[in-house]
């Protein structure tokens, strides 16, 4: 995937339990997000986060002893794409009936923003 990007980023604590539920609804909203454009799209888990290094992911999001934390990101060919393609997202019926459902984490300690790619190899 050579050339600049532009990626929306996620930092989102998402309890334990609900790993399972939340790969199948990540795993249909993916394929929204793909229907419409995205160029790639990632969700993944924790799995070695007791770092020394910097601030660990766990203190980042104040991470609670039954949680675990999902790192994803979904890359787009520009930021004016990236509008295009959530506009149509947001619109999907499919995103309507998923976001319906009754949470699997708290919204407000999810992290988000747009990046535009400064190195890519």
């Amino acid at each position: 995937m050579a050339g600049k990007k532009y990626v929306d980023g996620f930092v989102i604590p998402v309890p334990k339990d609900n790993i399972a539920e939340y790969k199948k609804i990540a795993t249909k909203a993916g394929k929204v997000w793909m229907d419409h454009g995205a160029l790639a799209y990632y969700e993944c888990v924790g799995d070695d986060l007791d770092t020394d290094f910097g601030t660990s992911f766990p203190k980042l999001t104040k991470l609670k002893p039954d949680e675990t934390v999902i790192f994803a990101w979904i890359v787009y060919k520009s930021r004016s794409h990236r509008d295009k393609v959530n506009a149509k997202v947001m619109a999907d019926p499919r995103m309507t009936a998923m976001s319906k459902q009754k949470p699997l984490f708290n919204i407000k300690r999810m992290s988000y923003g747009g990046f535009n790619s400064l190195v890519v190899l």
